[in-house]
């Protein structure tokens, strides 16, 4: 609830900036823009236009993000985590490598989804031309869209079909990779390592509850969970894992971490608890919600 509160409060700031704070924003905005002035955005067939995404980024993203997008606006202090700056040009969400620069795509998703766990909100009221030109600009500020090429969007193998060993498998990818020690054994969040994590602007960060959470900070499809943990999450201590499992040990994990998700139906848990192993983890664990929820602690 507080998150909500906290969430409308920054939404309605930003739309009623007086209209002099406005039309100075672009002015101070001036020394960023320079790196690239007129980009644009290519998102399959819409053309984004950084001229048109400056007009909405100055009304609705300034405010938080900063006039030079470095995320030093006038609501950042009151903001956690802290905006994204985007002269540092370092996505959390992307279908790339770790290291590359996101695709105009990933940047226009993240637009449309926003951030859980954040104050980002969704910006799918804004039409799709208006997402293509907000991308556009958001590019003009840091000199890496101007070296640099986005990288190449990951192959996602198709999705295997589900079955109990693959699941257990996974199970015993999550303890030989150690996702237990940010992710804590039951996926709560509240792992040994987890207290002590920061990201890339030295900000405690908090690891995926599973156990409570029904969407991810990237998406919500096991498609989007794949790319999560084969991209890693950059500026997060949360690395990519392209390079220690293979395609197809991938998708076990998918599928065994949706097990770790016991207030959200879906085909995983639901075979998980059709066998009477998973069936008594998942009911223990639920019992074990009732109590803490109660005050108890068994």
């Amino acid at each position: 609830m507080l998150n909500i509160k906290k969430t409308c409060l920054t939404v309605a700031v930003l739309l009623v900036l007086p209209a002099a704070l406005l039309a100075q924003a672009p002015d101070q905005a001036a020394p960023a823009a320079k790196l690239n002035p007129h980009m644009e955005s290519h998102i399959g067939t819409l053309v984004g236009h950084s001229e048109d995404g400056a007009k909405l980024y100055y009304r609705y993203c300034w405010g938080c993000h900063g006039a030079r997008g470095n995320g030093d606006g006038e609501n950042a202090p009151w903001v956690t985590p802290t905006p994204r700056n985007f002269d540092a040009a370092v996505f959390k969400c992307r279908s790339t490598a770790t290291g590359y620069l996101p695709t105009d795509e990933d940047l226009y998703n993240s637009i449309y989804r926003g951030f859980v766990t954040s104050n980002m909100p969704s910006w799918k009221a804004l039409t799709s031309q208006n997402r293509a030109d907000l991308v556009a600009f958001i590019k003009t500020f840091s000199a890496r869209w101007v070296t640099e090429r986005p990288g190449e969007p990951i192959n996602v193998p198709p999705e295997p079909k589900l079955t109990i060993e693959g699941i257990k498998h996974g199970h015993q990818l999550f303890q030989k990779l150690e996702c237990w020690k940010c992710h804590g054994e039951a996926g709560r969040g509240d792992g040994p390592s987890a207290s002590t994590l920061t990201d890339s602007n030295d900000q405690p960060i908090k690891p995926y509850n599973f156990y409570t959470g029904y969407r991810f900070k990237c998406g919500t499809t096991n498609h989007d969970l794949y790319k999560i943990f084969m991209t890693g999450v950059d500026g997060t201590p949360m690395p990519s894992f392209a390079d220690v499992i293979k395609p197809e040990e991938a998708w076990d994990l998918v599928h065994y971490l949706r097990t770790l998700q016991i207030w959200h139906p879906s085909p995983e848990l639901a075979l998980w608890e059709s066998t009477p192993e998973g069936k008594a983890i998942v009911e223990a664990k639920r019992v074990r919600n009732t109590f803490t929820a109660s005050g108890i602690h068994p």
